[in-house]
């Protein structure tokens, strides 16, 4: 089972997550999640550190232009994630083991969505650093 972190907006993002477990909408068993309060505070170093403890892949659910805090959340929550595939990149890992995608409050079945895909890739990355 793929082991995968989910950093999830506790205003918007989080809902649409509990929407999904609350509709039964079946997704990875591996998904772990932990609330921030905006997507564009989490330091790639968290992000680094994720995947040096055993997790498989790290997605951003970020609130995207419905952030409460900045205007430009939906840029700065990139420029996190561009900073962390580098970061993760110089470790020798591979970046695309971080995804990032907007997930609103009735995002669920785009939550369901995402999840089930980002395993595929990462089940694929996987085969490609076994092979």
């Amino acid at each position: 089972m793929l082991k995968i972190l989910v950093f999830s907006t506790n205003t918007i993002s989080d809902p649409g997550i509990d929407l999904a477990g609350a509709s039964h909408l079946d997704y990875p068993l591996g998904v772990s999640v932990i609330s921030v309060p905006c997507s564009s505070g989490i330091d790639p170093r968290w992000i680094l550190y994720a995947l040096k403890k055993g997790f498989d892949g790290v997605f951003i659910a970020a609130d995207g232009t419905d952030c409460s805090f900045l205007q430009d959340c939906t840029k700065r929550t990139a420029d996190v994630v561009k900073n962390a595939q580098e970061l993760v990149k110089i470790n020798g890992m591979d970046p695309r083991r971080i995804k990032m995608a907007a997930i609103c409050s009735v995002c669920s079945e785009a939550f369901q969505n995402h999840m089930k895909k980002f395993e595929e890739n990462l089940k694929k990355l996987c085969g490609e650093q076994d092979g």
